[in-house]
């Protein structure tokens, strides 16, 4: 049976004793894409960027993992998107970036529990293990593209394009009931 996943909508997905699996409220979103010097990129956000490709950062209510040596996602609660958006757009004269909000487009699953990294080894062919708590990464689930954020040692949080959730999640419905089955 299809099932249904809607970030406006926050639901259980999955509970077993290997796992659980949820969806987390609406979030907003940002893409942001630039070169060069970031100062002014980073003063308008109240937050340094990260460099390092992984790397994630978090100040001023605004999370920022860096996807690409010029691409980072930003999260942050809805109701700041469009003062963000107009921050950023006060200093493109001086500082050339792309800032789209993408809030509508993907859901996040939140993945955790004592077999939460066994549970992703069954979509994802990158060692989930080489993904240090603090990080985050674009990466495949099941063939979907997805942002991978490693909260925790059992903690993860997965976005995905709207598209693919209802069938990621009916992936990690089986999967929690085959690894729990493995436990027992």
């Amino acid at each position: 049976m299809p099932k249904t996943v809607s970030s406006l909508t926050p639901s259980v997905v999955a509970d077993t004793s290997a796992a659980r699996v949820s969806v987390s409220g609406m979030a907003g979103r940002i893409s942001l894409r630039a070169r060069g010097d970031l100062s002014a990129i980073n003063s308008a956000l109240g937050l340094a960027l990260p460099a390092k490709i992984g790397g994630r950062a978090a100040a001023n209510g605004i999370e920022a993992a860096c996807l690409g040596p010029d691409e980072w996602t930003l999260i942050l609660p809805m109701e700041r998107v469009a003062p963000t958006l107009a921050a950023l757009a006060a200093i493109y004269p001086d500082t050339p970036h792309s800032a789209v909000d993408i809030s509508g487009r993907e859901v996040t699953f939140v993945i955790e529990g004592a077999r939460a990294a066994g549970l992703l080894t069954i979509g994802c062919a990158r060692d989930i293990a080489s993904i240090g708590v603090g990080e985050a990464r674009r990466t495949f689930f099941d063939g979907a593209t997805v942002v991978l954020w490693r909260d925790a040692e059992d903690r993860f949080r997965m976005d995905v394009w709207n598209s693919f959730a209802s069938f990621l999640a009916r992936t990690f419905e089986t999967g929690c009931r085959e690894l729990a089955a493995e436990a027992a």
